[in-house]
């Protein structure tokens, strides 16, 4: 029986075959077990078309459709997207104004200007730094810049580098803590200073009791009394640096220019939620001592000097806590020294020797 002719004699054409062989390619049921020397000839001749077969002539298996995986991707992401806008409406211009609007890089240096003015907006309790340039600062410790370390006087690298970390330790301790923002004893920073520094320990030591203008706790720690005020939320924005020299005898002084925004609002219940940030900028000096050429123990660091400028904390006689103005007593802040709290281009101007100035803010 030639190559070309059916059991009953008759003949099929080349196109007849070629449609044979499509079919048995594609499954159908009549497809020949095996094909026949015409059909494996004319198989060849079959233009860009896959060399498969019935099964168990395949060498690789085919592959999975592509095509619609892109769009199924994106109608995931466009189906979670409508429902964070379901589920919270409010915070989706959030997610937006984050890619818009990326927190600024670190402070390396002292900036040459003050920050560009902000839109006038009005803070609420989800978004308590709307309105002002610490909206696009760091959150916490994470806004204090921390430079590399190198050896310096009688410390290697490694000790730099320990010391500027507890350097910033004693920041967190005694600016960022929430214990010590809502008016607790801040141990954890006061077991850094060292305890053999007279005039320091004299201050801790009646400043929390009996403050004044020459031992006030707030020269050194941020508090608030909690009858009084609440923090609005977890966060406390941030912005400053660290930057270290060799100091005297060889020891290696710490410099600190930190900016801290505390958003705040009344204690009392009966409140208009009317929210103020109280804002502060401190400049430490502290020096890490050579242990064979000064009385210290060691991890522990004496202060060199301490400034701070304050805008939003309370003009009244000191009471050991920040005593923001709410309302009306918000006047009493008006013939104060006009101060922009966000401008780090200048250098800090309150310290021990002018502590009863009371600085008015520009914006806040």
């Amino acid at each position: 029986m030639g190559a070309g002719t059916e059991p009953d004699g008759s003949s099929r054409s080349d196109e007849e075959w070629e449609r044979f062989l499509r079919e048995s390619v594609a499954g159908a049921a009549d497809a020949p077990k095996e094909p026949s020397a015409r059909a494996r000839e004319l198989a060849n001749r079959l233009p860009a078309e896959p060399r498969r077969g019935p099964e168990g002539w395949r060498s690789y298996p085919p592959a999975r459709p592509k095509r619609r995986t892109g769009w199924y991707a994106v109608g995931l992401l466009a189906s979670l997207a409508l429902l964070v806008v379901a589920l919270a409406p409010g915070r989706i211009v959030d997610l937006f104004a984050d890619a818009d609007s990326p927190p600024l890089p670190a402070e390396t240096a002292r900036p040459t200007k003050a920050p560009p003015a902000e839109a006038a907006q009005r803070p609420t309790t989800d978004e308590p730094f709307r309105g002002s340039p610490a909206a696009s600062w760091s959150s916490g410790s994470a806004g204090i810049t921390v430079p590399k370390a190198r050896a310096v006087g009688w410390m290697s690298a490694a000790e730099v580098e320990r010391a500027l970390a507890r350097s910033r330790d004693f920041l967190v301790a005694s600016g960022l803590d929430h214990g010590v923002l809502r008016g607790e004893r801040p141990e954890k920073a006061i077991a850094l200073i060292n305890p053999h520094q007279k005039d320091v320990q004299d201050l801790l030591k009646t400043a929390f009791l009996t403050p004044s203008e020459k031992n006030d706790p707030l020269l050194l720690f941020s508090r608030f009394q909690p009858s009084r005020t609440h923090l609005v939320g977890d966060v406390v924005k941030t912005r400053g640096r660290l930057t270290y020299r060799e100091g005297k005898r060889g020891a290696l002084q710490v410099t600190a220019d930190i900016t801290f925004v505390y958003p705040v609002t009344r204690a009392d219940e009966g409140g208009d939620d009317e929210i103020v940030r109280t804002i502060v900028r401190r400049e430490l000096v502290l020096s890490w001592d050579d242990p064979d050429k000064v009385i210290t123990e060691p991890g522990t660091f004496s202060i060199v000097s301490y400034k701070y400028d304050m805008t939003n904390g309370g003009c009244g006689a000191p009471t050991g806590y920040f005593t923001p103005p709410f309302g009306t007593d918000r006047q009493a802040d008006e013939d104060g020294t006009e101060l922009d709290p966000y401008d780090r281009s200048t250098p800090v101007g309150r310290g021990e020797s002018s502590g009863d100035e009371c600085g008015r803010a520009t914006r806040s």
